[in-house]
């Protein structure tokens, strides 16, 4: 008998409007993220939108012009890693 192994979502690669995350995961899925859920990715520029790093093997993003770090995890709930509550 096979078992499902639940593995954490990865990303590889993301691309960045004026309304939403498009985030492509190592799986396959394509996740659409709409930024009202983050007020500080939505209100800022094209450039420090454009300016973001993948974190470890892609399980999350960060801006650094913004202090911004999200977890692939998080986008499947809508919270940012920054007010998430232990």
């Amino acid at each position: 008998m096979n078992s499902l192994v639940q593995n954490d979502p990865l990303l590889f690669k993301m691309d960045i409007s004026d309304d939403e995350l498009v985030v492509y995961l190592k799986d396959g899925r394509v996740l659409h993220v709409p930024l009202i859920w983050y007020p500080s990715l939505e209100r800022a520029s094209v450039e420090q939108r454009k300016n973001y790093q993948i974190l470890g093997d892609g399980e999350g993003l960060y801006w650094p012009d913004l202090d911004e770090d999200l977890s692939v995890k998080g986008f499947f709930q809508g919270i940012s890693l920054q007010n998430r509550v232990a």
